[in-house]
């Protein structure tokens, strides 16, 4: 039954695509991020919903009636930057057969990022969006967090099998990602039961989140709780109903869990953080005697490890989006990647300054706020996960671009006009919240 309701969704969307190829981006990020052919078990478990979305929306960019544009952001630019240099990358990489299948795994998801900032050109259309992105992941939070409280947080939650996320660490660091989300969609609806819906699906998510048992998902939260609070507009109420959730929680958290929150002081003694540690040193010397390109995709196997990794004999995957980056792009491939985040965050600062005495521009304030505070999740939890190539931070920068875009054409960057001494400050009319 699970893989007819599926099936009669995706199909009976793509008529509708090509039309309005907008469709297709909220349809392959409802794919793409909740997997729901993934918890089915009949045809529809391997098939190509998410290939068949992505053609049909593809012939919608030539053949529909929505109106498309490039942003009007620097983040554009360093986007486009950073993908060509991976496939310059991939030219020079030690396996250039293996590293071009990462790579046009790679470029998929990049093509619907770049479509994403062709074809979500207001308000609505972004604002959508975040809801879509919200829910897909936001659904394993939810579920994740019923299961958690239920069961006393004494078993781990995971995410949609074959899936970035399908680890329990992935999966808490995506619902870092879109926690905030949920908080900016609660400040922009009047509807009283939706702002409650979404209380409680911020709470099962942060359940979720202390239910994975990831120790890279605790220094997350806490750097995203703390970024959260910063950026609310409401920072005491928040900060007392912060403590006092903390205050309750921790009467139910089991003491394995601190025992195992525990070990981030005693890394010397386990065996998981050296290995990671032994692999970031040697993604450093393979950097080190490919400095301009890095190996390529997939560089972290067995064979390189007994050239460059100090334990040869101790293989693990890179559990950081910085050595990821650094092993298989080179320096200049990291410091592309680093660039292209830092200046997402401060572009998110600037909406946000830009737009704080214009009533008519909350919501972007909001949204950028909240960008912020996911980036900095990321940003964080990253370091010991290797999501480097994962969908969702990319579609987050083309929220940000997009926005950008959008206060610009409203004129929040515009420079202020001369004012006589004494002379009030104009008030634009106030806008809806939506």
């Amino acid at each position: 039954m699970r893989s007819l309701i599926v099936t009669l969704i995706v199909f009976g969307m793509l008529p509708a695509i090509l039309m309005r190829p907008h469709l297709g981006v909220y349809l392959w990020s409802w794919l793409g991020y909740m997997n729901p052919h993934r918890l089915t078990w009949g045809f529809a478990y391997n098939f190509p919903f998410a290939q068949l979305t992505a053609i049909a929306t593809l012939a919608g960019l030539f053949f529909g009636k929505d109106p498309k544009q490039i942003p009007q952001s620097p983040l554009v630019g360093l986007w486009a930057v950073f993908v060509l240099w991976m496939c310059i990358a991939t030219a020079f990489a030690i396996d250039p057969g293996h590293s071009v299948h990462e790579l046009t795994r790679t470029l998929k998801i990049q093509l619907m990022v770049l479509i994403t900032f062709l074809l979500i050109t207001d308000r609505q259309k972004l604002h959508i969006l975040v809801w879509v992105v919200a829910l897909s992941i936001g659904f394993f939070g939810i579920k994740g967090g019923v299961f958690a409280l239920a069961t006393g947080l004494s078993y781990r939650v995971w995410g949609p099998p074959g899936s970035f996320i399908e680890g329990n660490n992935e999966l808490a660091l995506a619902l870092i990602m879109v926690l905030p989300l949920f908080r900016y969609l609660q400040l922009n609806t009047d509807h009283k039961w939706i702002k409650r819906g979404l209380a409680l699906a911020m709470i099962l998510t942060a359940a979720s989140i202390v239910a994975s048992y990831s120790r890279g998902a605790f220094l997350a939260g806490a750097a995203m709780g703390f970024m959260l609070w910063l950026k609310s507009r409401n920072k005491l109420p928040i900060a007392l109903a912060t403590l006092v959730l903390i205050g309750v929680g921790i009467n139910f958290v089991p003491d394995k869990w601190f025992e195992r929150m525990s070990t981030i002081e005693t890394y010397e003694e386990d065996a998981s953080a050296m290995g990671r540690i032994n692999a970031w040193h040697f993604a450093w010397n393979l950097a080190k005697d490919r400095p301009l390109t890095g190996g390529g995709f997939d560089t972290f196997t067995p064979e390189l490890f007994w050239k460059y990794a100090p334990e040869p004999s101790n293989f693990h995957d890179a559990h950081s989006i910085y050595f990821e980056i650094l092993a298989e792009q080179g320096f200049v491939g990291l410091f592309l990647f680093l660039l292209l985040w830092g200046t997402t965050y401060f572009i998110c600062g600037s909406i946000v300054r830009r737009c704080k005495r214009r009533e008519d521009l909350y919501w972007a304030r909001d949204l950028a706020a909240m960008l912020q505070v996911s980036i900095v999740g990321y940003a964080v939890g990253g370091a010991f996960l290797g999501l480097a190539y994962f969908d969702l931070p990319y579609h987050l920068l083309a929220m940000t671009a997009v926005l950008h875009h959008l206060v610009k054409q409203a004129g929040a960057y515009d420079p202020e006009p001369l004012r006589a001494p004494g002379a009030a400050r104009p008030r634009p009319a106030r806008e809806e919240a939506g």
